[in-house]
């Protein structure tokens, strides 16, 4: 993806089989670089994560030899990619001006990581980034759970409930406050604002807690989003110096 990788493709292990112990990923990353070296004509660039992997290549030729020897590779473990996890598709600088000489839509998106990630650009200078967004589902499971914490905390002092939620939502900065990501970190803070007001309204029938009061509590408690990682390129520069 990254330098204008035209496509990329994620995959993982069988469903319902131990990744780890059936395919060791570590003789993956030794095939790959192999297959690197012998067969690919372009650039070819590997992302993995335990089990969840991105692969990237400047050559569409490329990506398609490699799936096609990967799902060999596997036939002779009696292996197999899961197809409602594998994908081969268009991704990076050149595909929407691609797809639109096709007339074809917007770039495929994907997750990874947490991230659903998406072909974008700079609104000053409209350069190529990636932009990496919240997944959605992961954002609900979120909520959903600390929704549930929150009535076994009802009746905690308001004190104490607003430290507790200040570390839920500085936990969730924490991972998600990449650039491009700062809306979904404001959905997020917002979201746990309202939560919090209907815990603190049903703790009695009387209550007459109000958005108002609220965003005392609210600007007291909860921390502010912003972004606190750099764009990767950035660190990987000052890691790898030239």
């Amino acid at each position: 993806m990254r330098r204008g990788r035209e496509s990329a493709y994620d995959r993982k292990a069988p469903h319902g089989l131990p990744p780890t112990s059936l395919v060791p990923t570590n003789l993956f990353d030794l095939w790959a670089q192999q297959w690197r070296k012998r067969r690919a004509t372009g650039d070819m660039i590997v992302v993995r994560y335990a089990d969840d992997i991105v692969l990237g290549f400047q050559n569409r030729g490329d990506a398609e030899r490699f799936l096609q020897d990967w799902r060999e590779r596997l036939r002779k473990f009696g292996l197999e990619l899961h197809p409602d996890k594998t994908r081969l598709m268009e991704f990076g600088r050149y595909a929407v001006a691609n797809r639109k000489q096709r007339g074809e839509g917007k770039p495929e998106t994907f997750n990874f990581l947490g991230f659903t990630h998406i072909c974008g650009q700079t609104k000053k200078t409209g350069k190529f980034i990636v932009l990496r967004k919240t997944i959605r589902k992961r954002l609900l499971a979120k909520l959903k759970e600390l929704k549930e914490e929150l009535r076994k905390r009802w009746h905690q002092p308001v004190e104490e409930l607003g430290r507790w939620l200040r570390s839920v939502v500085q936990g969730y900065f924490n991972y998600h406050a990449v650039p491009g990501n700062l809306a979904s970190l404001k959905s997020f803070r917002l979201e746990v604002s309202k939560r919090w007001l209907r815990a603190l309204r049903r703790r009695s029938q009387k209550s007459r807690m109000s958005w108002a009061k609220l965003a005392a509590l609210v600007e007291c408690w909860l921390p502010f989003p912003k972004i606190l990682h750099p764009y990767p390129n950035l660190r990987f520069d000052a890691k790898h110096l030239r």
